[in-house]
């Protein structure tokens, strides 16, 4: 876990780099060129810098052993940077909406200067670097299972939605029909807030205790049942704790059996799960004496 923690925290420093080195080429192509829709695009990753700023926190947060104050870890400070960078993404795909909506009712669109063919390079290239930028994010964070490197992924994808409505500006205003880059902004809007409620509804689920699943504890059943000595499983609970899964697990062993080999049985439940589900961070067993 600390090597992966590592490769997440790693990738999110370069995409901070990545974001302001673009929010300046932007800034720079959006004032020279004339260019509103690419300066507003700036400001966007701009945005994505604090939100890279809140996952890298969050992962070292969690990486922290346990304490007196928190017993059992602290990687729920990563649900709790999903939670918030999902309503951050949320907020960044409303607000481009509502500006799409608002240009397109006033008329706005109408007065915007003509931008040079500058802004349109300057956005073609923040296409490519953002979606390079996503898709490298969102390998880590599907390795790693983490929603709050999940969430930042997004955060690069909605930059470069962003940029393919600027570029859709500048390439329609130039032919004559700016209103385009209104209406781009209404379909990104979309695509954007749709992958924020997933992000949310992940978060949420982390921080309720939802259970793994049908198909993770389907299989956490089959291993236990293999194991040498378990009767039966009397009870299992799953619960989402940060990226992993916390278990616990009541078993029956024959009632005959001494303390110490029900322990051993228990031992040997426990070892199993563990190592053939790396994704379960702890498991807990109990034992029951069975008939």
């Amino acid at each position: 876990m600390e090597q992966k923690s590592k490769k997440a925290i790693r990738i999110s420093v370069i995409a901070i780099i990545g974001n302001v080195l673009l929010a300046a080429l932007k800034l720079i192509a959006g004032f020279s060129g004339n260019s509103k829709a690419l300066i507003a695009d700036a400001i966007h990753s701009l945005s994505d810098v604090l939100a890279t700023f809140i996952v890298v926190g969050a992962l070292l947060l969690a990486r922290k052993a346990p304490d007196k104050e928190h017993q059992y870890g602290h990687q729920r400070y990563e649900s709790l940077a999903s939670l918030l960078l999902g309503l951050i993404l949320a907020g960044v795909g409303v607000k481009i909406g509502y500006d799409g909506i608002l240009a397109i009712c006033t008329g706005s669109y109408k007065t915007l200067p003509v931008p040079s063919l500058l802004t349109a390079i300057a956005a073609a290239v923040s296409i490519v670097i953002k979606e390079l930028m996503y898709q490298v994010t969102i390998r880590v964070a599907k390795e790693e299972k983490s929603n709050a490197l999940k969430a930042d992924a997004w955060h690069h994808r909605s930059d470069a939605l962003s940029s393919v409505g600027s570029l859709i500006g500048v390439v329609f205003a130039r032919f004559g029909m700016p209103v385009m880059d209104s209406v781009a902004c209404i379909v990104i809007c979309f695509f954007i807030v749709k992958v924020a409620l997933e992000i949310l509804i992940d978060a949420v689920k982390a921080l309720t205790d939802c259970s793994a699943g049908d198909e993770l504890c389907s299989r956490i059943t089959e291993t236990v049942l293999g194991t040498e000595g378990v009767l039966c499983i009397d009870e299992l609970k799953t619960r989402i704790f940060g990226s992993g899964y916390y278990a616990d697990i009541e078993i029956a062993v024959d009632g005959s059996r001494s303390l110490g080999e029900a322990h051993d049985i228990a031992e040997k439940v426990h070892d199993e799960v563990e190592r053939n589900f790396p994704e379960i961070w702890h498991c807990m067993v109990h034992v029951n004496p069975g008939k």
